[in-house]
């Protein structure tokens, strides 16, 4: 048997016990673990990803959709495993939301750590866009320089 992740998929009910303990683990404390409570409990989530091998989840993605500009989703957390981390496996899991992203005509933000954000394609947004906090990227498309951006709370 190949030790290599499956295919990218939505999250199962009853896996958030692991992908909680997957996000403390990852980020080293339970901010994103938290952050990701406050999302479910806002129903701000637009979709919760995990890559799964062997019968345990090592990476997991959140889509949460943003305030402004509308129609707009935010990457955040991505989260793999210690473990297996360095393997590409993050990038792998980002490679296809920005797919989907571009197939279905939706455009993204990400936010957490800019060079790994932008190994994935993203960019930087423009200092003059209200909101910019520095760690956020975009993919896909630019915000225009006169526009806003406006993250919910759990994001901010």
């Amino acid at each position: 048997m190949l030790n290599t992740p499956e295919f990218m998929r939505e999250m199962k009910r009853g896996e958030e016990a692991a992908v909680d303990a997957l996000l403390d683990s990852a980020y080293g404390n339970d901010r994103a673990r938290r952050m990701v409570d406050d999302l479910r409990k806002s129903r701000l989530i637009a979709g919760e990803m995990v890559l799964p091998m062997q019968g345990e989840v090592i990476g997991y993605a959140a889509l949460t959709t943003i305030e402004t500009p509308k129609g707009w989703l935010a990457l955040a957390p991505v989260a793999i495993l210690p473990d297996v981390q360095g393997r590409g496996y993050g990038r792998r899991l980002v490679g296809m939301i920005t797919e989907w992203a571009r197939l279905s005509q939706r455009r993204l933000i990400s936010i957490g750590n800019p060079a790994f954000c932008e190994s994935c394609g993203f960019t930087s947004l423009p200092d003059e866009i209200e909101g910019n906090r520095g760690d956020l990227r975009a993919g896909g498309a630019e915000i225009a320089a006169s526009g806003a951006l406006t993250l919910p709370r759990p994001l901010r």
